[in-house]
């Protein structure tokens, strides 16, 4: 998939071992977040993003797994619910130059 940016091509991938996860409570933590997906296997980075002044959470997080197999074992899971909230993982698109 190809999208037009500042009159420069870029293809739109897929980071295969990242995920974005939406939908958290205000009470997810970083540690929560990641203990729970630990579950699937091995986690190269976790984090929530927050709002820069209160440093209260926006409400998503993304979460980085070592290889691509735990990954797709996460996404598998028809349904995730931490800390009494479903959330909804999806796989990160990270857009690339590409030279013509």
């Amino acid at each position: 998939m190809s999208d037009q940016m500042n009159g420069g091509v870029t293809d739109t991938c897929i980071d295969p071992g990242k995920l974005f996860v939406g939908g958290l409570s205000w009470q997810t933590t970083p540690d929560s977040l990641k203990q729970y997906f630990q579950k699937f296997g091995e986690l190269k980075e976790c984090f929530i993003m927050c709002e820069p002044n209160s440093q209260r959470s926006r409400g998503f997080g993304f979460i980085t797994f070592r290889n691509t197999e735990d990954c797709d074992k996460a996404m598998s899971v028809e349904h995730h619910i931490l800390d009494g909230k479903k959330i909804d993982p999806k796989k990160k698109k990270v857009p690339t130059a590409t030279l013509r």
